[in-house]
């Protein structure tokens, strides 16, 4: 018999990418909770302790996606780990190797692009990179984030950088593409250019930080004729493992808070970070001073967050 109530259990970072998977769903976000989104007749929600509960006839299948369908009193440790069971699993000897690594940043802001960075690091600047201080971009304050991207470009580590602004990126999602497969093609494409740009030095392999299962992301680029590169690999949490990865968190992250500054700067007041009630009043500031119509110049329209700023537009 179906189960039709499953609960897993996530680290806080995996978390990010469940919401990031079902944020074109999202229909409300109820008290204490991360988001309510629905799905394939499945009710979604996810709580900011990492519990995320599938409800309906075909819960089991969605809790599928991410996991071997468990309890609440299944293994906690067990949850996480199954997110990376999967045939593209990176061998161990790729952190030690020459190897590409992409990240992205600006997936759970309201405000701002997305950015998505792919970096080469050689086998003889690992160490060196390390010891600079060169590791996930959500453990460094942004002043040392803007301070380490500089030091990456001066070491001439090779890397790619590519920006999805607020207004391509809304008219694309009008198109019907959702968050995971914007990343996918952003993720893709900035693959394809720094192996152009490196062009025939030998790497061991790619790793992208995963955001979404495998085979979503080949669904994904597989729809505008894109194929995966020979050797590429997926895992949660990448950045803790390889130094490319790593670079790219850094580079990605430190091009979005630069796009945040420059918006803060053009608009006049500070543009906050993340998707918090004080994003829907700046957001309902925003509205009040230039227009929805501008909005979608800044901000990602379809988040719950457009609708918030509007009733507090109309208070």
């Amino acid at each position: 018999m179906l189960l039709s109530n499953i609960v897993l259990h996530f680290s806080k970072n995996d978390l990010s990418k469940v919401k990031d998977y079902y944020e074109k769903y999202i229909t409300k976000v109820p008290p204490n909770s991360l988001f309510l989104a629905k799905i394939n007749n499945v009710t979604v929600t996810a709580y900011k302790s990492g519990k995320v509960m599938f409800q309906g006839d075909h819960a089991q299948q969605e809790a599928k996606k991410w996991n071997a369908p468990k309890t609440e009193n299944s293994s906690t440790n067990r949850s996480k780990a199954s997110v990376n069971e999967h045939d593209y699993q990176p061998p161990e000897s790729l952190f030690t190797h020459a190897h590409i690594g992409t990240d992205e940043a600006g997936t759970g802001d309201y405000f701002g692009p997305i950015t998505v960075s792919a970096v080469y690091v050689p086998e003889e600047k690992i160490a060196m990179l390390k010891a600079m201080g060169i590791t996930d971009s959500k453990t460094l304050t942004d002043e040392n984030i803007a301070r380490l991207a500089k030091e990456i470009v001066r070491e001439n580590i090779p890397y790619t950088l590519l920006t999805l602004d607020n207004t391509k990126y809304n008219k694309l999602q009008k198109k019907g593409w959702n968050q995971g497969k914007m990343k996918a093609m952003l993720h893709q494409h900035a693959i394809q250019k720094l192996l152009t740009k490196i062009d025939c030095i030998p790497i061991h392999g790619i790793l992208i930080d995963q955001f979404c299962q495998p085979p979503s992301f080949l669904k994904h680029i597989g729809q505008e004729g894109l194929k995966l590169e020979k050797n590429t690999f997926f895992m949660t949490k990448a950045e803790s493992y390889s130094t490319s990865v790593a670079a790219a968190s850094i580079i990605a992250r430190a091009k979005f808070v630069k796009e945040m500054d420059r918006m803060s700067n053009q608009y006049g007041f500070p543009i906050p970070k993340g998707a918090s009630n004080k994003v829907d009043e700046a957001a309902a500031y925003f509205i009040k001073k230039n227009g929805i119509e501008a909005l979608s110049q800044v901000a990602k329209m379809h988040f719950a967050n457009t609708d918030k700023a509007l009733r507090y537009v109309k208070r």
